[in-house]
């Protein structure tokens, strides 16, 4: 299996920044694995899992990114990646959950909490602040992994949790 690298941009959102990260990797023979981009606030995070060819290393691919203008004023890291880049049964998606409502102090710990109790693993998370004008609502989204026979429990417990908030919880299983 070829080296794989952790590789992380974090720094000011700019227009293009994802099709420069990209572009240059392509341009290095990077295949690109699990990868996410987020914009956090007025700052931005890429990251992702790169299969690398024989020839280039993490810190080859550090140097290049750095190199790059749409970077300027970013922090840069490529390191290896020391674990199996496939996921488990664990990293299998079976629900995505959207919680929605005023924001709460503790939210995503109290619903953390209660992944934890059925034994689901929380496979990717995304919280947000919406700006008043798109209605001020905090959104909170679950890609979660149950187990089966705990399915039924722990989506009627986090439902509960969130109506109890005051919140509104939508619930879709995944086929991915």
């Amino acid at each position: 299996m070829a080296s794989v690298a952790l590789v992380s941009v974090l720094g000011p959102d700019r227009v293009g920044l994802v099709a420069a990260i990209a572009e240059h990797l392509f341009d290095v023979g990077v295949n690109l694995r699990d990868t996410t981009f987020t914009a956090l606030g007025a700052g931005a995070e890429f990251v992702a899992l790169c299969e690398l060819p024989a020839d280039l290393t993490a810190a080859d691919i550090e140097a290049g990114l750095k190199q790059l203008p749409e970077l300027e004023g970013a922090d840069v890291r490529a390191v290896p990646y020391a674990f199996d880049p496939s996921p488990g049964p664990a990293g299998t998606i079976t629900h995505r959950i959207a919680i929605s409502g005023a924001d709460q102090l503790g939210l995503v710990a109290r619903l953390s909490e209660v992944f934890k109790q059925y034994e689901a693993n929380i496979v990717r998370l995304e919280a947000r602040k919406l700006p008043d004008a798109e209605g001020g609502l905090y959104v909170t989204r679950f890609a979660v992994s149950i187990p089966a026979d705990r399915t039924d429990l722990c989506l009627a417990t986090v439902s509960n949790t969130a109506g109890s908030l005051r919140m509104d919880c939508d619930v879709e299983e995944s086929s991915l």
